[in-house]
């Protein structure tokens, strides 16, 4: 969104929302919240800080639809909620050289003081964000994961650099016949998300038939190798008839067998190999054995072969209509080819926010792990015994008084080396050898942990466990 067109919607803002008091905060994806000032006939505020479209604007929705698309509310907006819900709107305003929009509010606390509160909408591309402010002007909650000096929790809030914001300037929106610079909007960023989502499941069903087709024709190459290993079922019959024919004249030396060959033309003397420590006849025995095998190998590889063919030609034609229907933007046709299962988990790019679990701090590791941080002794102990599972991994520095660390493990498979240096450099961090540069780190699974009778909270006692020595670090993204 250029620098003209928010300027725009923000004048529109200014003359509508000013005097109203925030009320529902609906959470609609893990970077965009709808807010309700209860301004009657002219809808919700939307603002979304995804790095890629930073927006904001009104939208016109039930709230019925509202409700049906929102998830859980992120630790954002529970504070949200909790610290600007009922504040009265004072003013809304555009940084002059940036995307940036402050809201200010005034709340009566139960002194009956008024409070200044702050909501800044920073739409500024990668460096796009959404940042609660006190009286003071100091971050207190930001959305996502905040960057560089001045956005930080805690910190004096300033506007990014411009060389983090780094963002093209998008064109002005088409106006259209639309009333209000919102309603353009709106009607644009749909239009925009529906041809997102249609590219997105046309994508998802050309890789899933291109998967299809490779894993079958993948299997037809290994029954083809499994047939020729069965040999030519007539040979191996040919083999045990011409040795039974022959006992009485065969020559043999070692494994090399001379024998007349009454199946050829003047019954000429052919030499065949066995193993030298059978028989001609237990020879012969082997070779029926292998000719009723490769025989029903014939019969069953080849109906499978078939079936394959066959297989491999529908999804062919699947493959063709397919790639027609993307070609016309077929919306409908598309619809038919993804099925409801395909269509539900495609319906919306969204990805459920995580639920809030007070008294933690919450990371993704590089290789997409959830690691949870405990604070306090309680917070630890309401971690590890009711939040954590069996199989979860569980770090804690060693000997040192510090943060239970969980890494999420739903899948029961082996956690990768480097989630577990992240999560223990977590772990190192907050305890209290935290200023050490060296700390060594207890870790095992959650389900070798017990808690001695009557301990304080936050003691366990650990059945096995192995260790490993990091750096002190807070090295991965903080998601909550």
């Amino acid at each position: 969104m250029n620098h003209q067109t928010l300027k725009e919607i923000v004048t529109e803002l200014q003359a509508l929302l000013p005097g109203h008091f925030l009320g529902k905060i609906f959470q609609l994806s893990p970077s965009s919240l709808g807010l309700d000032f209860g301004v009657r006939g002219e809808g919700y505020l939307f603002i979304s800080i995804e790095p890629s479209e930073p927006r904001l604007y009104l939208i016109k929705r039930s709230v019925r639809d509202l409700e049906k698309g929102s998830l859980s509310l992120s630790q954002f907006g529970q504070a949200m909620r909790t610290h600007l819900s009922g504040g009265n709107l004072l003013s809304v305003t555009k940084d002059e050289d940036d995307r940036i929009v402050r809201f200010s509010f005034s709340l009566t606390d139960d002194l009956g003081d008024s409070q200044a509160y702050g909501l800044v909408a920073q739409l500024t591309g990668r460096s796009a964000n959404l940042f609660q402010l006190n009286s003071a002007g100091v971050i207190t909650q930001a959305l996502r994961k905040p960057r560089g000096e001045g956005q930080q929790v805690g910190d004096q809030y300033r506007p990014p650099t411009r060389q983090a914001e780094a963002m093209t300037e998008e064109p002005n929106l088409p106006r259209g016949d639309f009333s209000t610079v919102s309603a353009a909007a709106d009607a644009h960023y749909r239009q925009s998300e529906a041809v997102h989502e249609f590219d997105s499941l046309a994508a998802h069903l050309v890789a899933t038939i291109r998967k299809e087709i490779s894993r079958r024709k993948k299997l037809k190459a290994n029954l083809k190798q499994d047939l020729a290993a069965h040999g030519d079922p007539g040979e191996h019959k040919r083999l045990g008839d011409l040795l039974l024919a022959n006992i009485a004249s065969a020559k043999r030396t070692g494994n090399r067998v001379t024998l007349q060959d009454y199946y050829a033309a003047g019954t000429p003397l052919v030499e065949v190999e066995i193993d030298e420590n059978r028989t001609l006849q237990e020879a012969a025995g082997d070779a029926f054995s292998r000719f009723t095998r490769a025989k029903r190998a014939v019969e069953e590889i080849g109906t499978r072969l078939a079936q394959l063919d066959q297989e491999l030609a529908g999804l062919e034609n699947k493959r063709l209509s397919l790639a027609a229907a993307i070609a016309s933007r077929d919306e409908n046709a598309l619809a038919s080819f993804a099925g409801k299962k395909a269509e539900k988990a495609l319906r919306s790019k969204k990805q459920k926010a995580p639920l809030a679990l007070p008294g933690t701090r919450r990371y993704r590791s590089s290789d997409g792990y959830e690691v949870i941080v405990g604070r306090t002794a309680r917070d630890n102990d309401n971690l590890t015994f009711r939040v954590a599972r069996p199989n979860d991994l569980w770090l804690h520095a060693g000997d040192y008084p510090g943060s239970h660390v969980i890494v999420r493990n739903s899948s029961r498979t082996e956690i990768p080396h480097r989630t577990i240096i992240e999560a223990a450099q977590l772990a190192a961090k907050f305890s209290q050898a935290g200023k050490d540069s060296k700390v060594s780190i207890h870790y095992t699974r959650r389900k070798f942990l017990g808690k001695p009778k009557g301990a304080a909270p936050g003691l366990v006692r650990m059945s096995t466990f192995k260790t490993i020595t990091v750096e002190p670090g807070e090295n991965i993204e903080r998601i909550m």
